[in-house]
């Protein structure tokens, strides 16, 4: 018998189990996909919002206020990557600044801190590369940008060492409620459970309702993003955005924390929860909406582009409350659910634990050990590493100038990497210009060897996602 078991490996779903670790207890978390981090949690802007464009008293508001105050400690303990570097709300003329000021006002009343309005003299010593007739802009300071995959990779590795079960590759296709627990019903088995979490993204309303009578309905909201090259360093200081409309942010640019340069995304409402392609029309309309708030990108240094589902619920607002009995929904959880995860995941395991009344767990353990990253050491650090260990002076992955032994070490620790997108996310082998063109081969290699399998076994990322279909010669 779990004590709870939660449903979604993206960063609600591993926050709430990193939390819930705090406690004596038994806790399963199950995922459809190979990994965590592998739908909405891989795919989004990588910002930590600062919290003044959600509605005042609205869940968003709080766990995005919230969220963002706990991001840079817990980014030092959990050791992700995360930087303040702010983000910037401008408008072109005077009838636009009343949005402006709204904006300001509801960040007040929301608590977010470091706020201030700035006029076009100050904003282009900020970033000079804002077009030349901005008017004014709303600075807030304390947001920032986040690695999305190690921040939920890190939420999930610390669940994991502190006892946490995960099962992959398990989708749920059922429940059955008992007098005082419940029956998880998988297509690999069935579980019993004294609570569920239902943390399940853009499917988290088909979990719902079918333990609950009050339904809900979760509408995908597809953004589609442009990728630039590292090259694009600098040309961008801040996250820029335009005054927001009806369909959201808008399109923003942002450095990301690798220091590529972002640019997206659209909004789209569509039918099909799996349906993650990009399109030419899309990605025209993010060249030319980006070109209102940013002059001269340079988006002849695209490497990729790609899109991600945000999970809209009809209410615009995070459900997270107990549904039914023992049954926590974790649902809704569109922008800004990433700098909202911190506070989601504290604030579930508190809902959790007021039903079960668990212990504080004596023993545990509340920090991360840094992955190594062998192109932000010196020479000096990066020769003792190979004196230690040879296979971090093998180069893999020539963009991104990542080692075998990075490579091995993502594989080799707690939840380790079982696919190319999972070393991916973890060292950004196959992120950079090539894309995996060179270094794909080399790692469907270090996996078979590392994880004793024959190479046409090795996916890019879920099952059947093969990437050799037999021998040449």
């Amino acid at each position: 018998m779990y004590d709870s078991i939660i449903i979604g490996a993206g960063v609600s779903g591993t926050s709430v189990a990193y939390n819930l670790s705090k406690k004596e207890g038994k806790f399963l978390l199950i995922e459809k996909n190979e990994d965590v981090c592998t739908e909405t949690s891989k795919a989004n802007s990588a910002i930590m919002h600062g919290g003044y464009d959600a509605k005042p008293g609205t869940m968003k508001a709080k766990m995005n206020v919230l969220g963002n105050q706990m991001s840079e400690e817990l980014s030092k303990k959990l050791n992700f990557p995360y930087k303040k570097i702010g983000t910037i709300v401008i408008c072109k003329s005077k009838e636009d600044f009343p949005k402006l000021q709204k904006l300001y006002d509801q960040g007040i009343e929301n608590g977010v801190k470091g706020l201030k309005i700035l006029y076009h003299d100050e904003l282009k010593a900020l970033d000079e590369n804002l077009i030349d007739d901005v008017y004014a802009g709303l600075y807030c300071k304390e947001a920032g940008i986040v690695d999305p995959f190690l921040m939920n990779v890190a939420f999930g590795e610390v669940a994991y060492m502190n006892g946490v079960e995960f099962n992959f590759n398990e989708k749920v296709e059922g429940f059955e409620k008992k007098d005082s627990y419940w029956l998880v019903k998988t297509n690999k088995g069935t579980y019993e459970t004294k609570s569920v979490v239902n943390a399940a993204g853009v499917y988290a309303d088909t979990l719902h309702n079918m333990v609950s009578d009050e339904k809900i309905n979760i509408i995908p909201r597809r953004g589609e993003y442009i990728l630039l090259d590292k090259q694009t360093k600098g040309f961008v200081n801040h996250v820029i955005f335009n005054v927001p409309s009806d369909r959201g942010k808008g399109v923003l640019v942002t450095p990301t924390i690798d220091g590529n340069t972002l640019v997206g995304p659209s909004s789209n409402f569509i039918i099909d929860k799996e349906d993650t392609q990009t399109t030419r029309d899309q990605l025209a309309y993010i060249s030319r909406e980006s070109s209102y708030s940013m002059k001269n990108i340079p988006l002849r240094d695209v490497i990729t582009s790609f899109s991600g589902l945000r999970a809209h619920e009809q209410g615009d607002d995070f459900i997270l409350k107990e549904v039914v009995d023992g049954f926590f929904d974790v649902a809704g959880i569109e922008s800004p659910g990433l700098s909202s995860a911190p506070a989601i995941g504290q604030y579930m395991a508190g809902l959790v634990n007021e039903k079960l009344d668990l212990d504080d767990k004596k023993d545990f353990i509340d920090q991360r050990e840094p992955m190594v990253k062998t192109s932000e050491l010196s020479i000096k650090d990066h020769q003792d590493l190979i004196e230690k260990d040879p296979n971090y002076g093998q180069i893999i992955c020539r963009c991104e100038k990542v080692t075998e032994g990075e490579i091995i070490d993502a594989i080799r620790r707690p939840l380790g990497a079982r696919s190319i997108d999972g070393i991916k996310r973890r060292t950004r082998a196959t992120a950079g210009r090539c894309q995996g063109g060179f270094c794909s081969p080399k790692l469907i290699e270090i996996l078979a060897r590392e994880l004793g399998k024959d190479p046409s076994e090795i996916n890019k990322n879920n099952e059947n996602s093969y990437l050799l279909t037999g021998e040449s010669k």
